[in-house]
């Protein structure tokens, strides 16, 4: 199916690896001209021919300004970098990791698209995809900081949605469930240190509330972005989409 992308002009954050790297080769796939910028410059040295990288911290205002300093058109933006932030009782929290998980998977949101809107104003098919997560629709006991900044981003998105539809801009959220990769797993295996029980156990938990209990695949999040961001999405706009499995809540 040809989704019309060829040729668009795609940035895609934390695009070196895992769930942005799916993302940044599902667009290029399309015959998109993919940049992505991430802090592993590992990942970023491993990048398959044809898409472009830079190492950026998204939550470094001047980083961001000197990356933008170099695109000069956008039609696509994926906001996709963030980080687990501390597993731990709110009294418990260190609050410079508080600070942290909401500079990254929040405040780093706002430091990207404030710069590619501009651009976006002159695309004939501008679209936004924020990542937020089910713990944006959902309380998370003991992952307070990811929860709230997830949160957050559902609230931007709708807002910018507001602000941009005039200009034929869509901005939708995508919230992912329990993801398949490591980075997930690290996730669970904190919780069950945390917990004093069973990685297996906690696991099962974290199925339990859910109808379909299987991982959700980086590619089944590329998948609906490319719809979001192709011409066939072009009145998606303001939506929390969830890829979740049917999750109930999150324990």
């Amino acid at each position: 199916m040809d989704l019309g992308l060829n040729n668009a002009r795609v940035l895609v954050t934390a695009g070196a690896g895992g769930i942005g790297r799916a993302i940044a080769e599902a667009f290029a796939g399309e015959g998109a001209s993919v940049h992505v910028c991430d802090v592993d410059d590992a990942a970023l040295a491993s990048l398959p021919a044809g898409i472009t990288g830079e190492h950026c911290d998204v939550s470094d205002r001047a980083a961001v300004g000197s990356m933008f300093g170099r695109i000069d058109r956008l039609d696509v933006l994926v906001n996709n970098a963030g980080i687990a932030g501390p597993t731990g009782l709110v009294e418990d929290i260190n609050p410079e990791d508080w600070d942290r998980c909401l500079e990254i998977c929040l405040t780093g949101q706002f430091n990207v698209a404030r710069l590619a809107i501009p651009l976006l104003r002159r695309s004939t098919n501008g679209s936004i995809t924020n990542l937020s997560s089910a713990a944006g629709r959902f309380g998370f006991g003991m992952r307070a900081p990811y929860a709230a900044a997830k949160w957050g981003v559902i609230g931007f998105t709708k807002s910018l949605a507001i602000e941009l539809g005039g200009a034929g801009i869509r901005v939708n959220a995508i919230l992912p469930g329990l993801v398949s990769g490591d980075r997930q797993r690290r996730v669970l295996e904190a919780k069950a240190q945390a917990r004093g029980v069973a990685f297996a156990e906690i696991e099962a938990q974290a199925f339990a509330y859910a109808s379909i209990k299987d991982y959700v695949s980086p590619q089944q999040l590329a998948d609906q972005i490319l719809l979001l961001a192709s011409p066939r999405g072009r009145t998606i706009s303001g939506q929390a989409i969830a890829i979740d499995g049917d999750l109930q809540m999150l324990s």
